[in-house]
């Protein structure tokens, strides 16, 4: 185990948001639990700063308030997007239920299925910290009034399994709104003003009296966050190619394809190898990895391997995990003189029978056969 004591908490003033980083000092592997999009450079320099080498982007529940930043930063980092069992988020590589842990170097973040905010509502507990979401904030908690919340169900996850942990335990809520950092169990289960010293018939009332209005942005973050914080449900079937800004345009998957088998077109896989062996590899597509970090000068390796593979005159296509950076190689390639495409709709495989994604073969795209055998 290592030293560390407690975990990088970072806010976001917008939605009043906290995001947390853990790693162990040792291996440098870490987690970072419930990030917002629009801070996804600030909580990639912290990454860059403590040198962590990301594993996993951690969800408490699907958040109404803000959209997550959970697929750009398994783009970016390569880290496996983990989400409540329950929660709905299908596009996650790892269904965590109730008990089950992950591992970052000697450390591990138990999950904990605390319901009530809403049904897949999730707190993780690593050694005397407990991340609480939405279940349990500082001197009050998550409302029970939308997306599957129950308030019985929220009376029993705070009294019977939260309330359970040791008094000494600190709470690191998921939002606070009057600049308060962290609190214990013993404090909230003395003090909190909803629950301490409620029965479940006065707690159930107090949370029916709320009458809070909805999440400003509710309809679009759901949506989002249902797809790890990465949209592409525009409706219908994609057209063949959409243009876009600095590069020749976006494809859909068939006409890509099709360009590829012809010989029109080389296909390059800017994934790393550890996306392709845990996802699942594309045969005879050029694995090529981009690898950028916000403010670094870009890796010579994928512009020198790039001018290498794609012979003059024909088009290149990019593919990676969800379409982040295959735009971004798209462009390059664009300005180094090449006709570039980004492949739409990205390579994530179907879900095994858990419900998680990049543990089988046979993975595919839209129907299309380029897929590990």
């Amino acid at each position: 185990m290592s030293d560390i004591k407690q975990p990088i908490q970072l806010f976001d003033p917008d939605s009043s948001t906290y995001t947390y980083l853990l790693f162990d000092e040792t291996t440098h592997e870490g987690l970072i639990i419930d990030p917002v999009d629009h801070q996804i450079e600030r909580d990639l320099g912290f990454i860059l700063r403590y040198r962590i080498k990301l594993l996993w982007t951690i969800e408490t529940h699907v958040h109404a308030d803000h959209i997550t930043s959970a697929g750009q930063l398994a783009e970016h980092a390569g880290a496996h997007t983990v989400v409540p069992a329950g929660c709905g988020i299908t596009s996650a590589a790892v269904q965590l239920k109730d008990g089950e842990v992950v591992r970052f170097g000697g450390e591990q973040l138990r999950a904990m299925h605390t319901p009530g905010h809403t049904r897949g509502s999730t707190s993780y507990l690593w050694r005397n910290h407990v991340f609480t979401g939405d279940t349990l904030l500082i001197n009050s908690c998550g409302r029970t009034d939308f997306q599957s919340g129950s308030a019985s169900a929220l009376y029993d996850s705070l009294t019977r399994v939260l309330f359970a942990l040791p008094d000494d335990t600190i709470v690191w809520p998921a939002h606070d709104y009057q600049g308060r950092s962290h609190t214990t169990i013993d404090a909230e289960k003395s003090g909190n003003a909803r629950i301490a010293g409620k029965t479940l018939a006065e707690f159930v009332a107090i949370m029916d009296a709320l009458k809070l209005p909805p999440p400003q942005h509710i309809d679009e973050a759901v949506a989002a966050n249902l797809s790890s914080g990465l949209r592409h449900d525009v409706g219908g079937e994609p057209v063949p190619i959409t243009p876009a800004a600095g590069y020749a345009g976006d494809i859909a998957p068939q006409l890509a394809y099709t360009w590829w088998k012809s010989g029109n077109a080389v296909l390059v896989d800017v994934r790393t190898d550890a996306e392709r062996e845990w996802v699942g590899f594309i045969p005879d597509a050029v694995a090529l990895a981009w690898k950028q970090w916000p403010g670094m000068a870009l890796n010579p390796v994928f512009e020198n391997g790039l001018r290498l593979v794609v012979p003059p005159g024909k088009k290149v296509l990019m593919l990676c995990r969800s379409g982040l950076r295959s735009i971004a190689a798209a462009k390059r390639a664009t300005e180094l003189g090449m006709e570039a495409y980004n492949v739409i709709e990205g390579f994530e495989g179907d879900p095994d029978e858990h419900g998680q994604r990049g543990r089988k073969g046979g993975w595919r795209l839209r129907g299309l056969p380029w897929r590990q055998g």
